[in-house]
């Protein structure tokens, strides 16, 4: 009987999710699963558009073998250093919106006003506003130039390196406007570690260094595993993405194929994110 109960309850259970997912599920049914699909098998067709049919011809590999091997000019001009500003823009924005986090969970006046101001950005400005923003030179540091930023940083790094991070310098206004959902996910992570353990911490005598190191990092993770794949997702799928304008310039054929290439690549990213995490989380088990 007792056997028989818990049986119920795991199918109550699996059913609960089930309900739960199905919105998407159907979403993801009706409108996404056919068009992925389709590109797909679109991807190993020449495609032929007229102005009374479409005709396709099957050519296998054709359109991949010239992206990666034949016409590189296809993906690696734009690919490579968008993926160099990519190494930098990623830890930058996740970094910027947890120490903001931390800065906007502290009681003091007007905190709800900067909370508002951080989150703005993401709610008002689109994908042309901001590159209306960059085009006019808005949106740099101002102690660049004070400071000469730029050629201390020319002076330690190769101009492969260089070039991104100063790009990244430039237009710093994008870090604020990728930030603001991911600073809303570290203040609701933040608010869920107990005060009792910081108090803890100062009565044993830990500073405020030491507080991050052990108790904010730790807790914390989960969230910037979230937040790591939330930004490469939007980072990679931003409207001024370079790679999505290749893709529109594209032959439809040769522009599915290109995609796919684009989604592996996305896919890779992703995957060196979980692998981080997995390592991140098994060595705080085992120094519990």
């Amino acid at each position: 009987m007792r056997r028989k109960w818990r049986l119920n309850a795991s199918l109550v259970e699996y059913m609960e999710g089930t309900i739960f997912i199905a919105p998407w599920l159907i979403g993801f049914l009706i409108f996404m699963a056919f068009p992925i699909g389709y590109s797909l098998f679109m991807s190993f067709q020449k495609v032929t558009i007229t102005a009374s049919s479409t005709t396709t011809e099957f050519i296998g590999l054709t359109h991949y073998r010239t992206i990666l091997f034949e016409n590189g000019s296809i993906l690696y001009n734009d690919l490579l250093p968008f993926l160099r500003q990519a190494l930098f823009m990623i830890p930058i924005i996740v970094i910027f919106a947890l120490l903001i986090a931390i800065m906007l969970n502290q009681n003091f006046p007007g905190r709800t006003a900067f909370r508002a101001i951080f989150f703005l950005p993401v709610i008002l400005a689109t994908g042309e506003v901001v590159k209306e923003f960059l085009m006019q030179g808005e949106g740099d540091l101002g102690f660049m130039a004070k400071y000469d930023v730029a050629g201390i940083i020319s002076a330690y790094l190769s101009s492969t390196w260089s070039t991104p991070l100063l790009s990244i310098l430039n237009s710093f206004v994008l870090v604020l406007w990728y930030s603001g959902v991911q600073i809303l996910i570290f203040l609701g992570g933040r608010q869920t570690i107990s005060n009792s353990a910081y108090e803890a911490a100062r009565i044993d005598g830990a500073g405020p260094w030491e507080t991050f190191w052990k108790i904010t990092l730790p807790a914390m993770t989960p969230f910037i595993f979230l937040n790591m794949i939330y930004t490469v997702v939007d980072l990679f799928t931003f409207p001024t993405n370079p790679i999505l304008q290749r893709v529109r310039e594209s032959e439809y054929g040769q522009y599915s194929a290109l995609i796919w290439i684009y989604f592996v690549i996305i896919s890779f990213f992703l995957a060196i994110i979980f692998f981080v995490f997995h390592r991140a989380t098994r060595s705080q088990r085992e120094t519990a």
